[in-house]
């Protein structure tokens, strides 16, 4: 079956995509496997989707989109995941703006119910010359690789959150704005979280070299069982091509189900961790990040930033109540990474890496 797409989600950008797609009703039911579908319903909020160029356009009752098969857990926004069968004419729902498709089973109310999608087949790629059967694209093809070992002695800044909209986005670019002002090859990553561009295009925007995230992994949604090992990948290849730091966000919260715990309890990982940034919306939620990373993980937060430094009562609370330095990523950019630079260079000069 022939179909030509109104929209391609950036989900899919691992795979070239034409819009004059070629569909299988044989659909593979798994995580990362690119389906066609047909939105129906309208809507006021929520009514987006990202491209593969990171635009956002309008989703419209009718149009005809190519999305990934994946799941999402996600406390202000959808949860779903993938049934162990699908069939064309089944309908599943558009659980992020990333074009991650799945059967919704939770919704948050400020987003509304999410738009249907009917299934039209499983999108279909002819990577042979000459090849007229064709497989099902999966973003696993293409996907960035590096070499299995240690992890190389390259400085990671970790910028951890409370909750999901924490402020981890904004003082993760303000950090690679600052470091790169100082000359450093910045290498940024989005180490969990469900598939959206947006957050390392950021990145790029404020200076990073180069910026990936779990998709480019080829991972659409991270779990407790895939944060780890896309996290060694993402941080290994970024060394690889020669970033001289690594500004890695931590997407959704350091308790939520989408690996961090993971990559904070290994100790390789939690190893690499030259600066500790954690991002909080309020001050309990500073005090409970603080105990957590503490208690749990052996960690020493270095700097908090997020809502919670918005104004002088949560960055009193901060500094006098936890003991800590409070900079707001929006306000105080500079001084930010001016803090966390000092912190770099410092322990760096302290031990071997």
């Amino acid at each position: 079956m022939r179909l030509w797409l109104d929209k391609i989600a950036s989900a899919t950008a691992n795979v070239p995509l034409r819009r004059d797609a070629r569909l299988t009703p044989d659909i593979v039911a798994s995580e990362g496997y690119i389906v066609a579908g047909r939105v129906h319903g309208e809507k006021t909020v929520y009514n987006q989707l990202e491209d593969i160029h990171g635009r956002m356009v309008t989703v419209h009752e009718g149009d005809l989109i190519a999305g990934v098969l994946g799941q999402r857990n996600a406390l202000h926004g959808y949860s779903g995941y993938v049934p162990d069968t699908i069939r064309v004419g089944d309908t599943l729902q558009l659980l992020n703006l990333g074009g991650v498709i799945g059967r919704c089973t939770s919704h948050n109310p400020d987003v509304g119910r999410p738009f249907d999608v009917e299934v039209l087949g499983g999108v279909l790629v002819f990577p042979e010359f000459e090849d007229r059967a064709g497989v099902p694209a999966h973003i696993g093809m293409n996907a960035v690789t590096a070499p299995e070992g240690p992890l190389p002695p390259v400085p990671v800044v970790y910028v951890a959150g409370t909750c999901m909209s924490s402020g981890k986005t904004s003082a993760a670019c303000q950090l690679v704005r600052q470091l790169d002002k100082r000359g450093l090859a910045v290498g940024g990553c989005k180490l969990t979280g469900v598939a959206l561009r947006r957050d390392t295009l950021h990145m790029r925007d404020y200076g990073a070299r180069w910026a990936l995230s779990f998709t480019d992994a080829g991972v659409v949604s991270t779990t407790r069982a895939t944060g780890v090992p896309v996290a060694r990948t993402l941080l290994r290849h970024l060394a690889q091509v020669g970033a001289e730091v690594i500004v890695a966000e931590l997407g959704d919260g350091i308790l939520g189900e989408y690996g961090v715990s993971e990559i904070l309890g290994d100790p390789e990982l939690r190893g690499r961790a030259t600066v500790v940034v954690l991002c909080a919306n309020d001050p309990v939620g500073a005090w409970g990040g603080v105990e957590v990373m503490r208690d749990r993980f052996g960690l020493t937060i270095d700097v908090i930033s997020g809502p919670t430094t918005d104004n002088a009562v949560g960055t009193r609370y901060v500094r006098e109540q936890l003991g800590l330095a409070a900079i707001n990523a929006r306000t105080h950019g500079a001084e930010l990474g001016e803090f966390v630079a000092a912190r770099i260079l410092a322990r760096t000069a302290e031990k071997p890496a």
